[in-house]
């Protein structure tokens, strides 16, 4: 069965979700053979290199949304720093030393259902900056926009719209209620109309069954993203999935390999949550399928040192992108 849906990859023809759901029953070695195939896939269809990206939190928290796995909500009492925005020269600063440590591609993220008009403006003014005084490619990430918004972030020198969909149609219900899947749907149409490329991915270990993963993986392809971020559930005190616990290594890495079957050209993007999710595990995720990685740390989360991740990859023999 995994020989014969490698092959059916290699040959050019998608793969189905109900083809996908017989590599979840793998287990032990077998999933050891997933992953091989993986990393066969990845080389055979993606761009080579590892590509680099990594964000600033320039806006924290007091989000009007009820996301359940996320600490910036102002539904949960969590413990994280609020602010309405970070200096210029701050976030200047930090977009430098981003620059200088490998990365091509920034995002500044920000809390909050989408931008209203002051916001809107503030950011543009920091695209602006940015793209005056680095060279790096600039991702917006900040909520949910309407099609003239995504206009004028184009115009500002935004290239990439970061939007995930979380989780599966299906399962998203679960996941928020105070919008719904469409309005992440329509934020992600609008940001491909204006002229953007989108990042957009999801969260695993929120509850979901492995066919509402594959559900997730299929939305994706039919969308056409190309750049897709995959977190690991890192369960924050004061959210509603705090009692969660984090996946096991082997099922991760079987998940990321899934998605390779299914996304077989796509920047599989390693984000939030694989320290400590993967412990000693973090390497293989290459072999899995990834050939993107978010570095520095996340929005209320440290993630590992970039020059952990830099030793890595060169450990590994894996060169950047950009390289």
């Amino acid at each position: 069965m995994l020989t014969e849906l490698e092959g059916k990859v290699f040959s050019g023809k998608p793969v189905t979700i109900e083809e996908a759901k017989q590599l979840t029953s793998l287990q032990g070695c077998e999933v050891l053979d997933l992953i091989h195939a993986a990393w066969r896939i990845t080389r055979r269809f993606s761009p080579p290199g590892i590509d680099l990206c990594s964000i600033i939190n320039a806006k924290s928290g007091l989000c009007s949304e009820d996301c359940r796995f996320c600490a910036q909500s102002a539904h949960y009492a969590t413990a994280i720093n609020t602010y309405s925005s970070l200096a210029p020269a701050k976030i200047l600063e930090q977009a430098q030393a981003v620059e200088l440590s490998g990365a091509d591609r920034l995002a500044l993220v920000a809390s909050g259902r989408g931008p209203n008009d002051r916001d809107l403006d503030l950011f543009l003014d920091l695209f602006c900056m940015l793209k005056r005084e680095t060279g790096l490619n600039l991702c917006a990430s900040l909520g949910i926009i309407t099609a003239q918004q995504a206009k004028r972030l184009v115009e500002a020198g935004v290239t990439t719209y970061h939007h995930n969909l979380e989780s599966s149609r299906s399962f998203f219900p679960a996941v928020c209620t105070t919008h719904n899947y469409e309005d992440r749907v329509a934020t992600i149409r609008a940001a491909q109309e204006a002229g953007m490329q989108v990042c957009s991915g999801g969260i695993l270990g929120l509850g979901e069954s492995w066919h509402q993963r594959l559900e997730l993986a299929d939305e994706l392809r039919m969308l056409g993203i190309s750049s897709i971020p995959i977190n690991i559930l890192n369960p924050i005190p004061g959210t509603p999935l705090e009692q969660r616990s984090f996946l096991p290594p082997l099922e991760i890495l079987k998940a990321l390999a899934i998605f390779r079957f299914i996304l077989p050209g796509a920047r599989l993007r390693m984000a939030g949550g694989r320290f400590p999710a993967l412990h000693d595990l973090q390497p293989m995720i290459f072999q899995a399928g990834i050939n993107a990685l978010l570095i520095g740390d996340y929005l209320t989360t440290s993630g590992r040192s970039v020059a952990q991740d830099l030793t890595l990859l060169t450990d590994l023999g894996l060169r950047l992108r950009s390289a």
